[in-house]
């Protein structure tokens, strides 16, 4: 059961300002992730579902959360149809995040009242998006258009709302840049939470990591 519907989704996506992405095919790993990135102060999620059995690891990531911290937003990204949508619904997420913009992943989110976020690339694809319901679009890859971009479609469409992923850095510069064109907020994945080359995770790095984003954020908000 969602724990939370769509006007929830993102008003707590415009208050924290950041998404921590982040898949693992092993379920451990993917607990001490989430306890890492809440303990820096992360209250929000997304698991992108790309591997091999996602659904299963996701569904006991979904528990885990719903249990030991009940006030953390989760999501799920990398989203290609209307049958895994309502599959990851089914299992508690929060949110759907898509990489290209899908009437039928649309429609199964908007029955359900559930926040989706489609990668959009076109004031066309965006302006489609909010025709059909869309609160927030996903800029994406957000490296390739920039925070020039978002400044220029903000200009006549104050109203749109953007989220950059990929490409986006976890510094005072990068992310004053993005804040400063007009973002909602902005998704950090590998830039945050990254392999080391043996294969494994420094937990308490990721810890600080988003503890630093947190006061950069605050910084550049003020």
């Amino acid at each position: 059961m969602n724990k939370h519907n769509r006007i929830d989704v993102a008003l707590a996506l415009k208050y924290n300002g950041f998404v921590p992405l982040f898949y693992d095919e092993d379920i451990n790993r993917c607990k001490h992730l989430i306890s890492a990135c809440y303990n820096g102060g992360a209250r929000i999620l997304e698991f992108t579902a790309r591997g091999d059995f996602a659904h299963e690891v996701f569904s006991e990531v979904s528990k885990f959360i719903e249990v030991t911290y009940p006030d953390m937003f989760l999501g799920v990204g990398s989203i290609t149809d209307a049958a895994a949508a309502s599959l990851y619904m089914q299992m508690g997420a929060d949110f759907i995040v898509t990489p290209a913009l899908r009437e039928d992943i649309a429609e199964v989110c908007n029955r359900r009242k559930i926040l989706w976020l489609p990668g959009c690339g076109s004031v066309k694809e965006i302006n489609d998006a909010e025709a059909l319901g869309c609160e927030i679009i996903k800029l994406f890859p957000g490296s390739i258009y920039g925070p020039e971009f978002v400044k220029a479609v903000k200009g006549p469409q104050p109203w749109t709302s953007i989220m950059p992923t990929g490409g986006v850095i976890p510094t005072q510069e990068n992310l004053k840049s993005w804040f400063d064109a007009g973002v909602t907020c902005v998704g950090l994945g590998s830039q945050l939470i990254s392999k080391s080359p043996e294969g494994g995770y420094d937990y308490s790095a990721i810890e600080t990591k988003v503890k630093k984003v947190i006061e950069i954020l605050k910084t550049i908000r003020e």
